[in-house]
C-alpha cells in the first residue's frame, strides 16, 4: 500500500501539475539534431551522465538541502540556496527552465497546497527560486520524508526528459519505457547518495549537456524553450 503521506508527491510531480515541464528539453533538442542522441542506447548514456555527473545529480542534492533547511526553518540557508542555484545555471535557457518551473510550482502550491509553515518560509524565495528548491521546501512543509521526495524528483526528472525525446523522435513509447527501466537502479542509488547532501556537493561536470543548452539558444528550428 502507498503511504498516504506521500500521495501529494504523485500530484506535484505528475504531468498535470502546472509547472510547464512539457515546454523544456534541457538541451536535448540540440543533442538530437547534432546526432548525440539517436536511439535508446545513446539516450540512456546521456541521461545516465546527467544523473551521475550533471544537473540530475546536482538537482537531487538541491532538493535534499532545501528540505533540510525548510525542516529546520532556516530562512537564511534557503535564501542562499535559492540564490546559488539560480546563479549556477549554465545558460540563459537553463536559467529560464529552472526558474519558470520553480515559480510556477510555488504559485500552484501556495494556491492549493498551502500550509502555515509554507507561508512563513516563502519570504526566503522573494528573489527567485529554482524548481528543486521549491519542491524540497514544499515537501518539507508537508512533512513528506526526504528520501521519498528526492527519489520521486529524480524519477520525474528522467521521465520528463524521456517524454521530450519521444516527442523529438529518437525514442518510441516502448523505447522510452525501456530507458526509464534501465535507469531505475541508478535513480535509487543517486537518491540515497544525495539525501544528506550539503552545499559543497552542488555542481556539475556534464559539459556536453551544458554546451547543448547554449547551442539550443541559436538553433534554427525548435520545438522546446530549452
Amino acid at each position: 500500500m502507498i503511504n498516504p503521506a506521500t500521495l501529494p508527491l504523485l500530484v506535484w510531480l505528475s504531468p498535470s501539475f502546472p509547472v510547464g515541464a512539457f515546454a523544456f528539453s534541457h538541451g536535448l533538442e540540440w543533442a538530437v539534431e547534432a546526432g548525440d542522441i539517436h536511439d535508446a542506447d545513446s539516450a540512456t548514456l546521456w541521461l545516465r551522465d546527467l544523473l551521475q555527473h550533471g544537473s540530475g545529480y546536482s538537482d537531487c542534492c538541491t532538493v535534499a538541502i532545501a528540505w533540510q533547511a525548510a525542516s529546520k526553518h532556516d530562512l537564511a540557508q534557503l535564501r542562499d540556496l535559492a540564490e546559488l542555484t539560480c546563479a549556477l545555471q549554465p545558460s540563459s535557457e537553463r536559467w529560464l527552465e529552472a526558474t519558470m518551473q520553480g515559480q510556477a510550482f510555488m504559485l500552484a502550491a501556495m494556491s492549493a497546497w498551502s500550509r502555515p509553515t509554507l507561508l512563513t518560509l516563502k519570504p526566503a524565495l522573494a528573489d527567485g527560486v529554482t524548481y528543486p528548491v521549491a519542491l524540497g521546501l514544499v515537501a518539507a512543509s508537508h512533512d513528506i520524508p526526504i528520501e521519498q521526495t528526492v527519489s520521486a524528483f529524480a524519477l520525474s526528472f528522467i521521465s520528463n526528459l524521456v517524454s521530450a525525446l519521444i516527442r523529438l523522435g529518437p525514442l518510441g513509447q516502448s523505447d522510452g519505457q525501456r530507458v526509464i527501466a534501465a535507469l531505475l537502479p541508478l535513480i535509487e542509488s543517486i537518491s540515497c547518495e544525495t539525501t544528506n547532501a550539503t552545499l559543497a556537493d552542488l555542481g556539475t561536470c556534464a559539459f556536453r549537456s551544458d554546451i547543448a543548452s547554449m547551442r539550443h539558444e541559436t538553433q534554427y528550428t525548435r520545438l522546446f524553450r530549452s
